[in-house]
Protein backbone atom coordinates (compact mmCIF):
# COMPACT_ATOMS: atom_id res chain seq x y z
CA UNK A 1 0.00 0.00 0.00
CA UNK A 2 2.81 2.35 0.92
CA UNK A 3 4.50 1.63 -2.35
CA UNK A 4 1.40 2.43 -4.35
CA UNK A 5 0.63 5.69 -2.59
CA UNK A 6 3.04 7.90 -4.58
CA UNK A 7 1.67 6.50 -7.79
CA UNK A 8 -1.87 7.35 -6.74
CA UNK A 9 -0.80 10.81 -5.72
CA UNK A 10 0.93 11.38 -9.03
CA UNK A 11 -2.17 10.10 -10.83
CA UNK A 12 -4.46 12.39 -8.86
CA UNK A 13 -2.12 15.30 -9.46
CA UNK A 14 -2.09 14.64 -13.22
CA UNK A 15 -5.85 14.30 -13.30
CA UNK A 16 -6.16 17.56 -11.41
CA UNK A 17 -3.77 19.22 -13.86
CA UNK A 18 -5.79 17.94 -16.80
CA UNK A 19 -9.03 19.09 -15.16
CA UNK A 20 -7.68 22.53 -14.46
CA UNK A 21 -6.33 22.94 -17.98
CA UNK A 22 -9.59 21.65 -19.44
CA UNK A 23 -11.64 23.98 -17.25
CA UNK A 24 -9.36 26.88 -18.15
CA UNK A 25 -9.74 26.21 -21.86
CA UNK A 26 -13.52 26.04 -21.42
CA UNK A 27 -13.46 29.39 -19.60
CA UNK A 28 -11.37 30.86 -22.37
CA UNK A 29 -13.74 29.51 -24.98
CA UNK A 30 -16.72 30.88 -23.10
CA UNK A 31 -14.95 34.23 -22.80
CA UNK A 32 -14.10 34.26 -26.50
CA UNK A 33 -17.68 33.33 -27.42
CA UNK A 34 -18.91 36.14 -25.20
CA UNK A 35 -16.58 38.63 -26.87
CA UNK A 36 -17.70 37.50 -30.31
CA UNK A 37 -21.35 37.79 -29.28
CA UNK A 38 -20.82 41.28 -27.88
CA UNK A 39 -18.99 42.32 -31.04
CA UNK A 40 -21.79 41.06 -33.26
CA UNK A 41 -24.33 42.80 -31.04
CA UNK A 42 -22.40 46.06 -31.22
CA UNK A 43 -22.15 45.82 -35.01
CA UNK A 44 -25.86 45.11 -35.25
CA UNK A 45 -26.70 48.07 -33.05
CA UNK A 46 -24.36 50.26 -35.01
CA UNK A 47 -26.01 49.24 -38.26
CA UNK A 48 -29.42 49.78 -36.74
CA UNK A 49 -28.42 53.20 -35.41
CA UNK A 50 -26.82 54.04 -38.72
CA UNK A 51 -29.93 53.07 -40.62
CA UNK A 52 -32.14 55.07 -38.27
CA UNK A 53 -29.82 58.05 -38.61
CA UNK A 54 -30.03 57.77 -42.36
CA UNK A 55 -33.80 57.60 -42.16
CA UNK A 56 -33.71 60.72 -39.98
CA UNK A 57 -31.48 62.45 -42.52
CA UNK A 58 -33.79 61.45 -45.33
CA UNK A 59 -36.73 62.83 -43.35
CA UNK A 60 -34.95 66.14 -42.85
CA UNK A 61 -34.00 66.31 -46.51
CA UNK A 62 -37.58 65.59 -47.49
CA UNK A 63 -38.72 68.42 -45.27
CA UNK A 64 -36.41 70.76 -47.12
CA UNK A 65 -37.30 69.54 -50.57
CA UNK A 66 -40.96 68.52 -50.56
CA UNK A 67 -42.57 70.69 -47.89
CA UNK A 68 -42.65 74.34 -48.90
CA UNK A 69 -43.98 75.33 -45.50
CA UNK A 70 -40.79 74.09 -43.79
CA UNK A 71 -38.23 74.07 -46.56
CA UNK A 72 -38.85 77.62 -47.78
CA UNK A 73 -39.40 81.07 -46.32
CA UNK A 74 -41.27 84.24 -47.15
CA UNK A 75 -39.87 87.76 -47.07
CA UNK A 76 -42.05 90.41 -45.44
CA UNK A 77 -40.52 93.73 -46.46
CA UNK A 78 -41.45 97.09 -45.00
CA UNK A 79 -41.19 99.93 -47.51
CA UNK A 80 -42.01 103.62 -47.71
CA UNK A 81 -41.54 105.82 -50.78
CA UNK A 82 -38.03 104.61 -51.59
CA UNK A 83 -38.67 103.00 -54.92
CA UNK A 84 -35.05 102.87 -56.09
CA UNK A 85 -34.07 100.99 -52.92
CA UNK A 86 -37.10 98.74 -53.27
CA UNK A 87 -36.13 97.81 -56.84
CA UNK A 88 -32.58 96.93 -55.76
CA UNK A 89 -33.78 94.83 -52.83
CA UNK A 90 -36.39 92.87 -54.78
CA UNK A 91 -34.00 92.22 -57.66
CA UNK A 92 -31.43 90.87 -55.22
CA UNK A 93 -33.58 88.66 -52.98
CA UNK A 94 -35.46 87.10 -55.90
CA UNK A 95 -32.32 85.06 -56.60
CA UNK A 96 -32.17 83.44 -53.14
CA UNK A 97 -32.63 79.65 -53.59
CA UNK A 98 -35.25 78.85 -50.92
CA UNK A 99 -37.35 82.01 -51.13
CA UNK A 100 -41.03 81.25 -51.70
CA UNK A 101 -42.66 84.70 -51.79
CA UNK A 102 -42.13 88.40 -51.12
CA UNK A 103 -44.82 90.38 -49.32
CA UNK A 104 -44.47 94.16 -49.53
CA UNK A 105 -46.02 95.98 -46.60
CA UNK A 106 -47.54 98.97 -48.39
CA UNK A 107 -48.82 101.78 -46.13
CA UNK A 108 -48.54 104.72 -48.49
CA UNK A 109 -51.65 106.82 -49.24
CA UNK A 110 -51.44 105.96 -52.96
CA UNK A 111 -51.43 102.40 -54.27
CA UNK A 112 -48.35 101.08 -56.09
CA UNK A 113 -48.17 102.27 -59.67
CA UNK A 114 -48.53 99.91 -62.60
CA UNK A 115 -45.02 100.78 -63.77
CA UNK A 116 -43.57 99.81 -60.39
CA UNK A 117 -45.47 96.52 -60.42
CA UNK A 118 -44.25 95.74 -63.93
CA UNK A 119 -40.64 96.50 -63.03
CA UNK A 120 -40.67 94.38 -59.87
CA UNK A 121 -42.39 91.43 -61.52
CA UNK A 122 -39.95 91.58 -64.43
CA UNK A 123 -37.01 91.71 -61.99
CA UNK A 124 -38.33 88.64 -60.20
CA UNK A 125 -38.79 86.80 -63.47
CA UNK A 126 -35.21 87.55 -64.49
CA UNK A 127 -33.61 86.66 -61.17
CA UNK A 128 -35.64 83.68 -59.93
CA UNK A 129 -33.60 80.49 -60.23
CA UNK A 130 -33.94 76.71 -60.02
CA UNK A 131 -37.13 76.81 -62.07
CA UNK A 132 -39.04 78.34 -59.17
CA UNK A 133 -40.86 81.64 -59.66
CA UNK A 134 -40.95 83.78 -56.53
CA UNK A 135 -44.39 85.17 -55.82
CA UNK A 136 -44.75 88.94 -55.29
CA UNK A 137 -47.64 90.22 -53.16
CA UNK A 138 -48.54 93.80 -52.21
CA UNK A 139 -50.16 93.89 -48.77
CA UNK A 140 -52.07 97.18 -48.99
CA UNK A 141 -52.91 98.97 -45.72
CA UNK A 142 -55.24 101.92 -45.31
CA UNK A 143 -53.58 103.18 -42.12
CA UNK A 144 -49.99 104.35 -42.01
CA UNK A 145 -48.60 102.50 -39.00
CA UNK A 146 -45.44 100.57 -38.23
CA UNK A 147 -47.70 97.88 -36.78
CA UNK A 148 -48.63 96.97 -40.36
CA UNK A 149 -45.39 95.06 -40.82
CA UNK A 150 -46.62 92.49 -38.30
CA UNK A 151 -50.18 92.07 -39.53
CA UNK A 152 -51.23 88.47 -39.98
CA UNK A 153 -50.89 87.19 -43.55
CA UNK A 154 -53.65 84.60 -43.89
CA UNK A 155 -52.53 83.02 -47.17
CA UNK A 156 -48.87 82.69 -46.19
CA UNK A 157 -47.59 79.33 -47.42
CA UNK A 158 -44.42 79.12 -45.34
CA UNK A 159 -43.83 78.84 -41.60
CA UNK A 160 -40.70 80.98 -41.74
CA UNK A 161 -40.92 84.75 -42.13
CA UNK A 162 -37.86 86.84 -42.95
CA UNK A 163 -38.75 90.35 -41.84
CA UNK A 164 -36.57 92.97 -43.46
CA UNK A 165 -36.45 96.65 -44.39
CA UNK A 166 -36.08 97.81 -47.96
CA UNK A 167 -32.79 99.62 -47.26
CA UNK A 168 -30.64 96.66 -46.17
CA UNK A 169 -29.26 93.84 -48.29
CA UNK A 170 -27.72 90.55 -47.20
CA UNK A 171 -26.01 88.04 -49.50
CA UNK A 172 -28.26 85.09 -50.23
CA UNK A 173 -25.69 82.78 -48.64
CA UNK A 174 -26.06 84.67 -45.35
CA UNK A 175 -29.85 84.56 -45.56
CA UNK A 176 -29.81 80.82 -46.27
CA UNK A 177 -27.52 80.21 -43.29
CA UNK A 178 -29.78 82.22 -40.97
CA UNK A 179 -32.76 80.26 -42.27
CA UNK A 180 -30.96 77.00 -41.42
CA UNK A 181 -30.27 78.30 -37.90
CA UNK A 182 -33.93 79.26 -37.53
CA UNK A 183 -34.99 75.75 -38.59
CA UNK A 184 -33.07 74.40 -35.60
CA UNK A 185 -34.98 76.75 -33.25
CA UNK A 186 -38.21 77.78 -35.02
CA UNK A 187 -39.86 79.29 -31.93
CA UNK A 188 -37.27 82.00 -31.42
CA UNK A 189 -36.10 85.03 -33.40
CA UNK A 190 -32.96 84.62 -35.49
CA UNK A 191 -31.29 87.59 -37.10
CA UNK A 192 -28.40 89.91 -37.72
CA UNK A 193 -29.03 93.08 -35.71
CA UNK A 194 -28.69 92.52 -31.93
CA UNK A 195 -29.59 95.01 -29.22
CA UNK A 196 -29.66 94.79 -25.43
CA UNK A 197 -31.20 96.15 -22.28
CA UNK A 198 -29.88 96.59 -18.78
CA UNK A 199 -31.14 97.83 -15.44
CA UNK A 200 -30.92 101.58 -14.84
CA UNK A 201 -29.10 101.55 -11.50
CA UNK A 202 -29.84 105.22 -10.90
CA UNK A 203 -33.61 104.70 -11.07
CA UNK A 204 -33.89 101.21 -9.59
CA UNK A 205 -34.36 97.63 -10.69
CA UNK A 206 -37.73 98.22 -12.38
CA UNK A 207 -36.26 100.74 -14.83
CA UNK A 208 -34.25 99.84 -17.88
CA UNK A 209 -31.97 101.38 -20.48
CA UNK A 210 -31.93 100.48 -24.16
CA UNK A 211 -28.50 99.55 -25.47
CA UNK A 212 -27.54 100.07 -29.10
CA UNK A 213 -24.91 98.36 -31.20
CA UNK A 214 -21.94 99.76 -29.27
CA UNK A 215 -23.31 98.28 -26.05
CA UNK A 216 -23.52 94.86 -27.70
CA UNK A 217 -20.03 95.23 -29.15
CA UNK A 218 -18.55 96.23 -25.79
CA UNK A 219 -20.24 93.58 -23.63
CA UNK A 220 -20.80 90.76 -26.11
CA UNK A 221 -24.32 90.42 -24.70
CA UNK A 222 -27.71 91.00 -26.29
CA UNK A 223 -31.39 90.36 -25.55
CA UNK A 224 -33.16 91.52 -28.72
CA UNK A 225 -32.92 90.91 -32.46
CA UNK A 226 -34.34 93.77 -34.51
CA UNK A 227 -36.99 92.88 -37.06
CA UNK A 228 -35.26 94.93 -39.74
CA UNK A 229 -33.48 91.65 -40.54
CA UNK A 230 -34.83 88.63 -38.64
CA UNK A 231 -36.46 85.23 -39.08
CA UNK A 232 -39.43 84.22 -36.93
CA UNK A 233 -42.42 81.89 -37.16
CA UNK A 234 -45.55 83.18 -38.90
CA UNK A 235 -47.59 82.38 -35.77
CA UNK A 236 -46.14 85.53 -34.18
CA UNK A 237 -47.84 87.65 -36.84
CA UNK A 238 -51.19 86.30 -35.66
CA UNK A 239 -50.16 86.71 -32.02
CA UNK A 240 -49.10 90.32 -32.64
CA UNK A 241 -52.34 91.04 -34.51
CA UNK A 242 -54.67 89.42 -31.98
CA UNK A 243 -52.90 89.57 -28.61
CA UNK A 244 -50.59 92.58 -28.56
CA UNK A 245 -52.11 95.15 -26.15
CA UNK A 246 -53.90 97.94 -27.99
CA UNK A 247 -52.10 100.51 -25.83
CA UNK A 248 -48.74 99.31 -27.18
CA UNK A 249 -49.95 99.44 -30.78
CA UNK A 250 -51.31 102.93 -30.28
CA UNK A 251 -48.03 104.02 -28.70
CA UNK A 252 -46.08 102.66 -31.69
CA UNK A 253 -48.38 104.37 -34.21
CA UNK A 254 -48.24 107.67 -32.37
CA UNK A 255 -44.45 107.68 -31.91
CA UNK A 256 -43.55 105.94 -35.19
CA UNK A 257 -40.97 103.80 -33.41
CA UNK A 258 -40.29 100.60 -31.45
CA UNK A 259 -42.45 98.05 -33.27
CA UNK A 260 -39.31 95.88 -33.46
CA UNK A 261 -38.82 96.06 -29.68
CA UNK A 262 -42.47 95.13 -29.22
CA UNK A 263 -42.00 92.01 -31.37
CA UNK A 264 -38.93 91.03 -29.35
CA UNK A 265 -41.00 91.38 -26.17
CA UNK A 266 -43.78 89.29 -27.69
CA UNK A 267 -41.54 86.39 -28.73
CA UNK A 268 -39.54 86.39 -25.49
CA UNK A 269 -42.73 86.48 -23.44
CA UNK A 270 -44.06 83.46 -25.37
CA UNK A 271 -40.86 81.37 -25.24
CA UNK A 272 -38.94 82.47 -22.15
CA UNK A 273 -35.82 82.10 -24.29
CA UNK A 274 -33.30 84.49 -25.84
CA UNK A 275 -33.04 85.21 -29.57
CA UNK A 276 -30.14 84.02 -31.72
CA UNK A 277 -27.67 86.41 -33.31
CA UNK A 278 -26.28 85.23 -36.63
CA UNK A 279 -23.06 86.48 -38.14
CA UNK A 280 -23.58 87.93 -41.60
CA UNK A 281 -22.53 90.73 -43.89
CA UNK A 282 -24.96 93.64 -44.07
CA UNK A 283 -25.06 96.28 -46.78
CA UNK A 284 -27.08 99.36 -45.92
CA UNK A 285 -28.19 101.06 -49.13
CA UNK A 286 -30.19 103.84 -47.44
CA UNK A 287 -29.43 106.37 -44.70
CA UNK A 288 -32.75 108.08 -43.97
CA UNK A 289 -34.21 105.67 -41.41
CA UNK A 290 -35.66 106.46 -37.99
CA UNK A 291 -32.42 105.47 -36.25
CA UNK A 292 -30.62 108.38 -37.92
CA UNK A 293 -32.71 110.92 -36.01
CA UNK A 294 -31.44 112.62 -32.85
CA UNK A 295 -32.52 111.28 -29.46
CA UNK A 296 -33.15 107.83 -30.91
CA UNK A 297 -31.71 105.90 -27.93
CA UNK A 298 -33.70 107.95 -25.42
CA UNK A 299 -36.95 107.23 -27.24
CA UNK A 300 -36.08 103.55 -27.39
CA UNK A 301 -35.42 103.53 -23.65
CA UNK A 302 -38.88 105.04 -23.11
CA UNK A 303 -40.34 102.26 -25.26
CA UNK A 304 -38.64 99.53 -23.24
CA UNK A 305 -40.01 100.88 -19.96
CA UNK A 306 -43.46 101.42 -21.46
CA UNK A 307 -43.60 97.83 -22.67
CA UNK A 308 -42.34 96.46 -19.33
CA UNK A 309 -45.20 98.28 -17.62
CA UNK A 310 -47.75 96.89 -20.10
CA UNK A 311 -46.42 93.32 -19.92
CA UNK A 312 -46.14 93.49 -16.16
CA UNK A 313 -42.56 92.22 -16.21
CA UNK A 314 -39.35 92.21 -18.21
CA UNK A 315 -39.59 89.19 -20.56
CA UNK A 316 -36.32 89.76 -22.46
CA UNK A 317 -33.61 87.16 -21.82
CA UNK A 318 -29.95 88.08 -22.27
CA UNK A 319 -27.41 85.82 -23.95
CA UNK A 320 -23.94 85.92 -25.48
CA UNK A 321 -24.36 83.11 -28.01
CA UNK A 322 -23.65 83.82 -31.65
CA UNK A 323 -24.23 81.49 -34.61
CA UNK A 324 -21.33 81.38 -37.03
CA UNK A 325 -20.91 79.33 -40.19
CA UNK A 326 -17.76 77.34 -39.32
CA UNK A 327 -17.08 76.66 -42.99
CA UNK A 328 -16.18 80.33 -43.40
CA UNK A 329 -14.08 80.64 -40.26
CA UNK A 330 -10.41 79.70 -40.30
CA UNK A 331 -9.67 80.26 -36.60
CA UNK A 332 -12.21 78.74 -34.22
Amino acid sequence: MRGSLPVNRRTVFKLRQVGISTLGSVKIRILLCGCVALTLLAVANRNRDSSSFMRWTDDVDSLHSSSSSRGRYAIVMNTWKRYDLLKKSISHYASCPRLESIHLVWSEPDPPSDSLKRFLNHAIQLNSGNGHRVQLVFDINKEDSLNNRFKEIRDLKTDAVFSIDDDVIFPCSSVEFAFTVWQSAPDTMVGYVPRMHWVDEKKGKDNYIYGGWWSVWWTGTYSMILSKAAFFHKKYLKLYTDEMPASIKEYITRNRNCEDIAMSFLVANATGAPPIWVKGKIFEIGSTGISSLGGHSDRRTQCVNKFVAEFGRMPLVSTSMKAVDSRNVWLW
